[in-house]
């Protein structure tokens, strides 16, 4: 396989790949991540939230999140890094610019707009982002730039939206992140060495983040979701993208256990228990860290070598399609499950069971989720 020229820089944590072996498990693990977003939602939703330590498990399942973030990091990171490595032409803004927006605003808008008129017909409570105002903002990617996101702008068919606000504020500063590290910082010359110190530079700025955040008043209630809280992560996936230039390896039969055991560890109240109105210092950071290392593991044996078991699971042919429709997945499936759960299963909300839930879920949105993808997705020229 030839590899793709600089320019190619139209891929990230939450599109459509090209089907080789080695890229095709990366849109798998996409459908991996989608599925964890679902589930933990699909928790909230029945309560499970409550259930001691199992209920830790399945919050912190929303690691999905954390999974898009370093898969976006790696594969947009990558053309830069790829250019550096082979001194070549460093990829176009523009192209990069539009792409972006050709792949994440039209089903976006859609979702948006159905979610407006849906609940125009709904009885939901609290709903304060169903306002003209709330249109504009979530139509717009701005939701969470205000003092209170939760009380001024969330609606209840889109709350988990601001973590697609973060990812688009993570392609706007892309290219100056690049242009720092990469001409900058190391002058246009591969040091490897040099960028991933950088790297861990600008990774631990989530941390410092979050210091101002819990100490000083600084900064409104809203800047716990905005980039930098959660710049780690998509860190994470830069990192991979270094360590791919530079022909480093990792399996998973060392990289997956790890990544189990920081998942059960992170599942204790060490990052903060469902119960509490909100994290102190320790326990964000706790769960940012965490989070930054699991899904930057469960990630690491795909791009950098691994051929075996783990990458041909995930690169079959039912996970790369629901990877290839797992961005529509992350869309709809809120607005799906809250009908299905008070519409189709007719249980009141913080009731019944997250299996039923989450595979009723689940089979009402793929469909929705395909038709969404057929009719908004970019058309790949030939």
């Amino acid at each position: 396989m030839s590899r793709p020229a600089a320019d190619d820089v139209d891929q990230g944590g939450l599109e459509q790949v090209a089907t080789v072996d080695r890229v095709a498990s990366l849109t798998g693990v996409r459908a991996v991540a989608a599925l964890l977003v679902m589930g933990t939602h699909a928790a909230y939703g029945t309560g499970t939230y409550n259930r001691g330590y199992v209920g830790l498990v399945y919050a912190r399942m929303e690691i999905g999140v954390a999974i898009f973030f370093v898969l976006s990091g790696f594969l947009l990171f990558g053309g830069w890094v790829r250019a550096a490595a082979a001194g070549t032409r460093a990829p176009s803004v523009t192209r990069y610019a539009r792409n972006r927006v050709r792949r994440i605003m039209p089903a976006y808008v859609v979702t948006v707009l159905i979610a407006y008129v849906v609940y125009e017909f709904r009885e939901i409570a609290p709903n304060p982002g169903h306002t003209w105002h709330g249109l504009v903002r979530n139509l717009t990617l701005t939701q969470i730039y205000s003092g209170n996101y939760v009380t001024a702008y969330m609606h209840q068919g889109l709350t988990q939206m601001w973590s697609l606000a973060v990812e688009v504020a993570f392609y706007a500063v892309l290219p100056a992140l690049a242009y720092l590290l990469l001409v900058a910082l190391c002058r246009r010359r591969w040091r490897p060495g040099l960028l991933l110190a950088a790297l861990a530079g600008l990774g631990s700025l989530s941390p410092l983040w979050l210091v101002v955040i819990h100490t000083t008043d600084w900064l409104p209630n809203g800047a716990g979701l905005w980039l930098p809280h959660y710049l780690i992560w998509f860190v994470g996936g830069m990192v991979l993208a270094v360590l791919a230039v530079n022909g480093i390896r990792c399996y998973a039969i060392a990289a997956l256990p790890v990544a189990v055991v920081a998942y059960l560890v992170v599942s204790t109240p060490i990052a903060g228990r469902t119960d509490a109105p909100a994290l102190d210092l320790s326990e964000d950071v706790a769960k940012v860290l965490f989070y930054a290392v699991i899904a930057t593991l469960v990630v690491a044996p795909l791009p950098l070598g691994n051929r075996g078991w783990y990458a041909r699971l995930l690169g079959s042919g039912p996970m790369v399609w629901l990877g290839e429709i797992s961005y529509e997945i992350f869309l709809v499936h809120v607005i799906v499950m809250e009908i299905v759960l008070v519409s189709v299963l007719r249980w009141p909300v913080y009731t019944g069971s997250v299996s039923v839930l989450f595979t009723a879920t689940l089979a009402f949105t793929i469909p929705v989720a395909w038709v969404l993808h057929r009719l908004t997705r970019p058309r790949v020229r030939r």
